[in-house]
């Protein structure tokens, strides 16, 4: 699916919604769009879905402009936040639905059904009521419906945002399991930085309408492209420094960071890239800890100057350290990035 130029603002409103976005949904691809509220990335979904029509661009399927295509004939399916499934059908009548909706037989819709079922493990609750389900089994179901058509393309709208800590992380393995065992592209919307990094092969990071950065995930978390995505995707470290006149990049305090440029920078590090350690480049002093069980995480204000950074350690690595005690960091310079303002 190609995605060519679309803008979007809502009738009565001067607020552009989208703003001027293209993107490529390639064959085969787990496709998350991700960003804070209001970005744009719900909206943007129910474009590909057929909910709404962008004020301008196009939206392309293997050529074909679907943008006057209502959603019930496009090869697309979507599964919802709230689920929707029906209280009054089991759950084999439940995923049949939209087979049914579309004249597919009852043999060949039932067939379909319980290989979906199948696919998503629920293969022994055909007859059960959504209230006999749980949270994580009706999301199952909801997918097994919208899998069961065998969509092109299957949109998923925060699907696992009202699931507890321990399911989501199971259903994150089942999603992506299930994607390649059908070849489906599927395009997932989260404001989940660790959930999209997860289960990606490609992100989209939205801000304000706008992409800051599509690449895959290592190319966000490791090399992004501006102070934004440094810091909406997990922790961060953005150092002011600037060149000195061998062309070295310093901090305010004078300390050289082991990489070169020619003009003021933002330099990035995370935190589980510098390590305490006698022979440090950087020095400071703790001045808060937080323990999680199997990390600890340090604040350090650095000598010389005002920047405080985050730092990571095992928690045996960190045995011994308290607040108040001088440190030495160290830290591989080719796990510096420096990033645009």
């Amino acid at each position: 699916m190609e995605v060519e130029a679309v803008s979007h603002q809502y009738a009565g409103t001067d607020a552009q919604v989208l703003n001027e976005v293209s993107l490529t949904i390639q064959e085969n691809e787990f496709f998350t769009l991700l960003g804070p509220s209001g970005c744009g990335k719900t909206t943007m979904l129910r474009i590909l879905a057929g909910f709404e029509v962008p004020s301008r661009g196009r939206v392309t399927l293997d050529g074909q402009d679907i943008l006057r295509i209502p959603p019930w004939r496009r090869p697309v399916n979507t599964v919802f936040q709230s689920y929707a499934l029906f209280p009054h059908l089991t759950i084999l009548r439940n995923v049949t639905f939209g087979l049914k909706m579309r004249g597919v037989a009852k043999a060949d819709r039932h067939g379909a059904a319980r290989r979906a079922l199948d696919l998503v493990r629920l293969d022994g609750f055909a007859d059960r009521m959504p209230s006999d389900l749980s949270g994580g089994q009706q999301q199952r179901v909801a997918l097994a419906r919208a899998l069961a058509c065998q969509p092109r393309l299957l949109l998923l709208d925060e699907p696992l945002s009202a699931l507890d800590y321990k399911l989501r992380k199971e259903m994150q393995g089942e999603l992506k399991r299930i994607q390649r065992e059908t070849g489906t592209s599927f395009v997932f919307v989260t404001h989940d930085q660790e959930e999209a990094l997860a289960m990606s092969d490609r992100i989209a990071v939205m801000r304000q309408g706008t992409l800051e950065q599509v690449g895959n995930p290592s190319d966000i978390y490791d090399r992004p492209s501006s102070d934004f995505v440094a810091e909406f995707i997990g922790d961060s470290n953005l150092l002011n420094a600037a060149p000195d006149s061998q062309g070295r990049l310093c901090l305010p305090g004078g300390r050289a960071l082991g990489i070169r440029g020619d003009a003021p920078a933002r330099v990035m590090i995370r935190p589980e890239a510098l390590r305490i350690a006698p022979d440090g480049n950087l020095s400071g002093q703790v001045t808060d800890l937080v323990y999680s069980g199997a990390a600890t995480r340090f604040l350090v204000a650095l000598d010389g100057g005002e920047e405080t950074v985050q730092i990571q350690q095992t928690s045996t690595e960190a045995a011994g350290i308290s607040m108040g005690d001088k440190v030495c960091l160290a830290y591989d310079p080719q796990q510096l990035w420096v990033v645009a303002p």
